[in-house]
């Protein structure tokens, strides 16, 4: 199965996942984002959605739906069009930071955190999230780009911070 892709502006994402839904793409699959902050052209968060046509057995079609939102601006709920939505804009609600607007998962409660406890602090799918854990004690499992480079085996490897790990100076050690 071949995904489709549509890339539509913001203030069209409601629009172009009711059209989407009209044309047969009726299965409500996901919602996300990916952080796209630093891209210098146009910074903000791909907000994707994938949907599928289930008509035809042996002919899934799928569809994805993506919209640049800058940092700080609303995207439209879609819980109207697909009422599955609503826990996947919860979710990027509280890991990116991405308002919904017009939100209504039909509890009259207003968007609001899903996953994370209660007084957490932050946005941790934001790749400028810094991850504590990797401030006050070393990463169990596998190096990641420009960690473990004390030794000489790899000498023309670029030394890069792995996204998450904050500065040396940062937090307690």
């Amino acid at each position: 199965m071949a995904d489709e892709t549509r890339v539509v502006e913001a203030g069209q994402w409601r629009s172009a996942l009711t059209a989407a839904r009209d044309e047969g793409f009726t299965f409500f699959d996901w919602l996300s984002a990916v952080d796209r902050t630093y891209d210098e052209a146009a910074p903000g968060f791909d907000v994707t959605a994938h949907l599928l046509d289930v008509r035809t057995p042996g002919a899934l079609r799928g569809l994805l739906v993506v919209a640049r939102v800058a940092d700080g601006e609303p995207i439209d709920s879609v819980t109207g069009v697909f009422a599955g939505a609503a826990w996947h804009e919860r979710e990027t609600f509280e890991m990116f930071g991405i308002d919904v607007a017009g939100f209504d998962d039909g509890s009259g409660l207003g968007i609001r955190p899903l996953l994370l406890p209660d007084g957490f602090e932050g946005t941790p799918l934001r790749k400028s999230f810094q991850l504590a854990a990797r401030a006050s004690k070393p990463w169990p499992g596998g190096k990641e780009p420009g960690e473990g480079h004390e030794s000489a085996k790899s000498p023309s490897r670029r030394r890069v911070q792995a996204p998450g790990v904050p500065p040396p100076e940062w937090g307690p050690r």
